[in-house]
């Protein structure tokens, strides 16, 4: 697998942990919200295209100083990413992923080979908005659904997240997503981040205030609910 990006130092993404993050190219979803669409259509031009051995020659100088690696993307499920999590997790670091959560046999096979320390898992919308929200209209979101009960069962740390805007998400989205998700140890909210290459027509982001008045829609269903980025 190639390397399409590399922040070689998050104190964020990972939580608890002094992290790198690796970015993948590719998603089989098309969110109109998305800001990097080259990285989502895989243009090389676009992609650092750093390959294995040159990212775990960086991993190894990095042994004792970080203590984690995050794989984003894109949606790094597309790929078979058995052999590359075993490589990252045999040099001593631990491994978070950050899925869309379209592909629940993928992840519930990593999570039952203990391949996995922390998934974040981006729940788009409520669901009877899901197709509209990844920008495929006839998607079925029951494979998500499938995917969100699987974090819930509680094998490994997780959190959910929605990227926010005032064209898709107002009370009832939100109303629909605290069912969803309840029993979910943590969610966040982060804003529609206005800059970037986007996929879709420009959108609006809310302000910090209206989107704080979201947050009591959660209480007793949620454990952790918190604004990310503000």
């Amino acid at each position: 697998m190639t390397v399409a990006g590399l922040q070689k130092l998050t104190l964020l993404d990972f939580p608890g942990k002094l992290a790198c993050t690796v970015f993948v190219s590719g998603c089989n979803f098309r969110c109109p919200f998305c800001y990097n669409a080259p990285l989502v259509f895989g243009e090389k031009e676009a992609c650092l295209n750093l390959p294995e051995e040159e990212f775990f020659a960086f991993l190894k100088s990095r042994q004792g100083i970080l203590e984690g690696v995050c794989i984003t993307g894109g949606e790094p499920l597309l790929y078979d990413l058995d052999d590359f999590i075993r490589c990252i997790r045999a040099l001593g670091f631990a491994v978070k992923l950050d899925t869309n959560g379209s592909f629940p046999e993928k992840l519930g096979d990593l999570i039952e080979k203990g391949l996995l320390d922390y998934v974040a898992m981006d729940v788009k919308n409520a669901l009877s908005r899901y197709g509209e929200t990844v920008g495929l209209p006839d998607f079925d979101p029951a494979r998500v659904k499938q995917s969100i009960d699987l974090l819930k069962e509680g094998s490994v740390p997780f959190e959910f997240r929605t990227t926010v805007c005032r064209e898709l998400h107002t009370e009832k989205e939100f109303r629909e997503i605290a069912e969803l998700i309840s029993g979910a140890p943590r969610y966040f909210l982060q804003n529609y981040n206005p800059e970037g290459v986007h996929i879709g027509k420009e959108l609006t982001p809310y302000n910090k205030e209206e989107l704080e008045a979201f947050l009591p829609l959660f209480a007793g269903r949620v454990g952790q609910v918190e604004l990310r980025g503000m």
